[in-house]
């Protein structure tokens, strides 16, 4: 897998997207040729966190661990005459797996060398660690909840529907993040890139309201378009979930694959109007796959989204509500998950801020670069 363009990877190297204060720090150290070895500890601080973004950092260590010369050249970025002295077979770096579950304050990673050869990366390597944590953890919680226990069995699918909630350049990273975390499926191609899956979705309201929001309509076009796709119908369009579940089902029979119930949150469902229940809620899942059964639809599963944490999906599976899948969005890029770096070693000797010390960890693999 090729995680970096090479226009990156040059940037990475002066220091593009690095804290300025680290870059100044490998300056001073090279412009002295302290190449003292070092043991940089990585570590967060969560309990129960699902390690993603091992690989990424592998390449991240393997392209752009070193220096530039000649020494002037350093410390003018645009400089022509710079050559990449590549200092990465002087790393030792062992490190937990994508995928692994974390305890708090345990140790993840352990990179060995001259810190002059690689202080320039720490910015890098720790955002990468916390945005594929944090995303492939929040999924992880959903796909546990779902599941009705907390296990990495199978449960009902979790859809990666996080696009709409972030910088679009953070795709390709959390679509893998969000496949380590256990998601089923995501929703663009760039999400697909490295996560090696093909991108799903429904019927966007947008289309339904160019066809005067009749979502029949719509769903019979989606069919023509793309007959080989599996055809799950937005069904929450015109408030009445109930009724257009049905008049698809009838309309396109065994070409439906599912309906989605997507109901706001501030709405209720003209179905549930005499309970006034909000959102996509139990009941309303109930309503609905119980009019489909008895029309002899019960091959049609029912997907919801719309508002899902981790929360209301265990609330729902508690409650053995029958839906067959969630769509998540927000509820799977939102939070944090720092890591932190630091030096408890120099040159064998255990030193490190008060407060820190050196952790060994057993489970650590040796990376290869």
């Amino acid at each position: 897998m090729k995680y970096f363009s090479q226009d990156t990877i040059e940037k990475i190297r002066r220091g593009y997207y690095t804290a300025v204060y680290f870059n100044r720090s490998k300056e001073i150290l090279l412009g002295e040729g302290n190449l003292k070895k070092v043991t940089m500890q990585i570590f967060q601080k969560k309990e129960g966190s699902i390690l993603a973004g091992i690989a990424e950092v592998r390449e991240l260590l393997k392209e752009a661990t070193g220096y530039f010369d000649p020494p002037s050249s350093r410390l003018n970025r645009d400089s022509g005459e710079a050559k990449w002295v590549d200092k990465s077979n002087e790393l030792e770096v062992s490190a937990l797996r994508d995928g692994d579950r974390l305890s708090a304050w345990e140790t993840v990673m352990h990179i060995k060398g001259p810190y002059a050869y690689f202080a320039h990366l720490e910015s890098i390597y720790l955002g990468i660690l916390a945005r594929r944590t944090s995303v492939s953890t929040n999924t992880r919680k959903c796909v546990e909840a779902a599941s009705g226990k907390s296990s990495d069995s199978e449960g009902k699918p979790i859809i990666f529907f996080a696009d709409r909630f972030d910088y679009f350049l953070n795709q390709k990273g959390d679509g893998f993040a969000a496949k380590i975390g256990g998601a089923s499926a995501v929703c663009t191609q760039a999400m697909t890139v490295w996560s090696g899956r093909d991108a799903v979705g429904t019927i966007p309201h947008a289309l339904i309201a160019v066809y005067g929001g009749d979502t029949v309509k719509t769903a019979e076009l989606f069919h023509k378009y793309y007959p080989e796709e599996s055809l799950i119908a937005l069904v929450d369009f015109n408030n009445d979930c109930l009724s257009e579940s049905l008049s698809v089902a009838r309309k396109l029979g065994e070409k439906l694959w599912a309906v989605r119930l997507d109901t706001a949150a501030e709405l209720t469902d003209k179905s549930l109007e005499n309970k006034k229940l909000k959102g996509v809620t139990a009941e309303l899942v109930r309503t609905v796959r119980e009019a489909l059964d008895k029309e002899g639809f019960s091959k049609v599963k029912i997907i919801v989204s719309g508002g899902f944490y981790p929360e209301k999906i265990a609330e729902f599976s508690k409650e053995k509500v029958p839906a067959d899948g969630y769509g998540v969005g927000s509820g799977l890029i939102h939070g944090e998950n720092d890591f932190t770096a630091d030096v408890v070693e120099v040159e064998g000797e255990k030193i490190a801020k008060a407060g820190r010390e050196f952790k060994p960890n057993y489970k650590l693999k040796i990376l290869q670069l």
